[in-house]
């Protein structure tokens, strides 16, 4: 984590926390900007990006923002800020589009909002393990390091096992993944290896 936050980083975390102080002050914020399923009649397009910058309480904002701290930094001074703040809102955007085919297709959920930046977050995880595999970094239950690129894929496992098994309820584990997804692909595509290219290779 680099010692003094980058403005990206910083204004994410600030706007995340502000955010937040309005939902407690004018509550029905959430019902605008909350992530609706599509068939419950209260979707709107914009919520596909606001759900990302409200949270379902204290400690869900408190674990987004620690891992925004942590993770943020790093991965922006290493993409570049505008390269960065593109890779944030992909991954949000791709993490919501996923819960609502879940919700629609799979889970036939029609009337559970969803709320939090932890799409985001998790494609930042996935970029601090592609872009620093070796780091050590470990879970606070289980104080084991590990390297980041083990980290990430037994927390992937992790949440599709979540998701699939229904264990761990009222989380948006499918959105987790989508996250994760949407940062893997762009990655991939910043480093030319996909089959349709940036016009120059962007990252190693």
């Amino acid at each position: 984590m680099p010692s003094r936050l980058p403005p990206a980083t910083r204004a994410l975390l600030i706007v995340n926390i502000l955010v937040f102080l309005l939902q407690l002050m004018w509550p029905d914020l959430v019902l605008a900007g909350a992530l609706w399923p599509l068939d419950s009649g209260l979707f709107a397009p914009w919520q596909i990006v606001t759900n990302a910058f409200m949270h379902g309480g204290f400690d869900h904002l408190l674990f987004n923002m620690f891992a925004l701290y942590m993770f943020g930094g790093a991965i922006e001074y290493a993409l570049g800020t505008p390269r960065f703040v593109v890779y944030y809102f992909v991954c949000l955007i791709v993490a919501s589009l996923l819960q609502l085919v879940v919700l629609r297709y799979f889970l036939h959920d029609a009337h559970t909002p969803t709320v939090g930046a932890s799409g985001a977050i998790f494609g930042l995880l996935l970029a601090f393990g592609m872009l620093f595999p070796q780091e050590k970094l470990m879970l606070i239950f289980l104080p084991i390091p590990m390297p980041a690129w083990l980290f990430v894929i037994g927390y992937a496992l992790v949440e599709l096992l979540s998701g699939v098994t229904g264990l761990m309820p009222g989380v948006a584990h499918f959105a987790h993944l989508g996250g994760m997804l949407g940062g893997w692909v762009l990655l991939q595509y910043w480093r030319g290896r996909l089959p349709f290219k940036p016009r120059r290779r962007l990252l190693r």
